[in-house]
Formats: structure tokens, sequence, C-alpha cells
């Protein structure tokens, strides 16, 4: 299958088993959702899938590059990784944080290349921030830093997008936006992975989901036919009722604590 291919992924951190073989697949042109409980591991596997953080072993290929042994220049020409809250304290405009996009694509003596003020503003256009361009991005809210961030991914122009709970910070409004945003992304023929906390975000916007718990995959595919009832009670520890939405036909998940003896 074209797209991103981990197999047999581990991390280890302090001599504990964080990812556990783990092998999974993103289909090229799909937005694909990474959920799980808390400390499911959710975050060290996109590190590593960055080579960010390198996995004890494993492979990681997109299109059959093995991006772990790709120069970093080269491997920032293909996948560009957005975490949670990652941010330079440094007095940087706006601008200048999303040039660092860039800097993958130019050549190490001389100038960048011709297009690269083109890409930089549509970027910025894209993600609503054009009039902060000039702003210190020390000066913004968490929201406008994570737009700004997903901005500088962006000038990557990558064939990969991996982020990390990207609409943290954001309010619903902005939310939605980026996650419209990113299934455009996908629609265009990039590979779009994103750790949700939220089901039901994934549930709607998402093509794939991939399920994590205790360092493993317990579930992937299709979200409609991956997200049920009986997996988000095995894996979250709560009783969950899907229901279709009435506008969109995706599925909506309701849910309530499981508690021995009470009716809620």
């Amino acid at each position: 299958m074209s797209g991103l291919d981990a197999q047999g992924v581990s991390v280890k951190a302090g001599g504990t088993l964080i990812i556990d073989g783990i092998d999974c697949t993103v289909p090229v042109g799909s937005f694909t959702a990474l959920v799980g409980p808390n400390g499911a591991g959710k975050s060290t596997l996109l590190r590593a899938l960055a080579a960010v953080e390198r996995p004890q072993s494993g492979s990681v290929r997109f299109n059959s590059s093995d991006l772990l042994t790709m120069p970093r220049r080269a491997r920032a020409r293909v996948l560009a990784f957005v975490e949670q809250d990652a941010a330079t304290e440094l007095a940087l405009t706006v601008r200048e944080v999303v040039a660092l996009g860039r800097v993958p694509h130019e050549p190490l003596l001389v100038g960048g290349p011709a297009n690269s003020d083109a890409v930089i503003a549509a970027a910025l256009e894209t993600v609503g921030m054009t009039e902060f361009s000039e702003r210190v991005l020390t000066s913004l809210s968490g929201g406008e830093r994570q737009r700004v961030l997903l901005a500088k991914a962006l000038a990557q122009e990558p064939h990969v997008l991996l982020l990390d709970e990207p609409t943290n910070h954001l309010d619903i409004g902005a939310g939605l936006e980026t996650l419209e945003l990113l299934r455009s992304v996908a629609s265009s023929g990039s590979t779009v992975l994103a750790a949700l906390h939220d089901l039901n975000l994934a549930a709607t916007w998402c093509d794939r989901v991939i399920v994590v718990a205790n360092g493993t995959v317990v579930a992937a595919g299709p979200a409609s036919d991956t997200l049920t009832a009986e997996l988000i009670g095995d894996v979250y520890g709560v009783d969950a009722t899907v229901l279709a939405n009435p506008t969109t036909g995706t599925p909506v998940i309701a849910f309530s604590p499981r508690r021995k003896g009470i009716t809620p």
C-alpha cells in the first residue's frame, strides 16, 4: 500500500516500553485520526514516525523510501510534524516562523527559491493569520500560535503531515476550520495523520482511524466501521452509544461512565 507505512516500531523511555511493535499504515490522500486514551502512546508514536524520537526497532517508510535513514533536510521535504504546544521563545515574527518551513527547500549557499515568498503568503492566508504576520509569536494566544505552526508546516509543502492534537487551544469554530483544512490537504493528495482526543471529531472529519491502547494498535480502518460501541467500551472503559448524524450521516457517539449498580 502506498503512503506512510510503519512496521514493528518500538520505543522505550527510561527502560520502559512505550510503543510495542506497532504496525500501521496511512494511505496517500487520506485524513487519518490517531486515537486512544491518555498514556496510550499517541504522541510517542507520532514522534517516532517523524524521526524526532528514534525507535529502538522497526521501520518507517513513505512510498518505499526509508524515513528513518533519510538525511534530515531530505526528510523535511517529505514530512512535516506539528507538535502539541511546540513553540519557540525567540523573538521571531509570525512570518519569520512560517519562513522556517522553507529552509529544507533552500540551497545551502544561495538564497531561497523564487516562489518562497508566495508559498509563505499562501500558508498564512490558508490558516487565517496574514494580518498577524508582523506580530511576535510569543505575543499570541495558544490557539493563534497553533495556527502559525500549522502554517509553517504547510510552507514545507510536505507529502506527509503529522499533527499532535491540532485543535488544541482552538475554539469550536477555529477547530472545525482546521479539520476542514486538513481534510482538504488530504484530498489534494497529501497523507495526513493527526492525534485527536475527541472521538466525535475523528468520526466526523477523518476517513480512517488508528486506535492505540497500551502502546499497541488495537484496531484500524474506516472511522464509521471501527469506532463501535464495543471497541470504545473496551478501550476507554465507558459505555457508548453510536448514532448517526442526521445531517451528515457520520457517527455521533454518546458516552456515559460505567458505575456498578448505578443507572445514569
